[in-house]
């Protein structure tokens, strides 16, 4: 009997009860690792939610590009700056990933607006442009940014899915990549809240 691979077992928050293993499609057949992909245009099959979701995802990324420098700028605690900036370059390499998704499925990496994205990014803007005290505004950005981060991973855990459904086990691991590292950003941005940061945010209220 074939072994599942580990992979294959892979839960994800899109399909968190993957047991059996996954079906690997013929290449050149639609879904198939290399494969021509189906009408982009087109939500009539997963493949097509596919694309539109990864094209959702591009235009994330490339909204927090042009957002973390700023949020680097406004941090007072110089790790917490450092944690962003260093999260800047992962994100470009994290849009890098994405162009080789589209790449190998012969499409060019054009975006569509994401409003997710957007929004969380407009509403922490307008919290973190009041007149805040330099501890509390360290903490309202580690809160911006876990919320960036966990609908990032809600974003990456879905097309992981979908990329292992469709057999694009390639994609799957790239998309993996970024997924196990928007979880390590997430933990240090807590690690640096409870460490020190909520509590000088504390005291500068008082």
């Amino acid at each position: 009997m074939a072994q599942t691979t580990k992979r294959e077992k892979r839960a994800s928050p899109a399909n968190p009860r993957v047991t059996q293993p996954v079906k690997r499609g013929v290449a050149g057949e639609p879904g198939a690792a290399g494969g021509p992909p189906e009408d982009s245009g087109r939500l009539d099959s997963l493949l097509g939610l596919f694309v539109h979701e990864l094209r959702d995802t591009y235009n994330a990324e490339q909204q927090l590009i042009t957002a973390l420098p700023k949020m680097a700028e406004l941090a007072e605690d110089q790790e917490l700056a450092t944690a962003v900036r260093e999260h800047l370059e992962q994100t470009r390499g994290q849009l890098r990933r994405l162009d080789r998704i589209f790449a190998s499925l012969n499409l060019s990496p054009k975006s569509i607006k994401c409003a997710g994205m957007a929004g969380i990014l407009e509403e922490g803007e307008e919290l973190i442009g009041k007149d805040l005290p330099g501890s509390v505004r360290d903490a309202a950005l580690i809160a911006g940014g876990q919320r960036v981060e966990h609908y990032e991973m809600a974003a990456y855990g879905t097309l992981r899915a979908y990329a292992e459904q469709l057999g694009l086990h390639d994609a799957a691991d790239l998309l993996d990549e970024t997924l196990q590292e928007e979880g390590a950003t997430d933990v240090r941005l807590s690690r640096l809240a409870e460490r020190r940061i909520n509590a000088g945010a504390m005291q500068g209220v008082a």
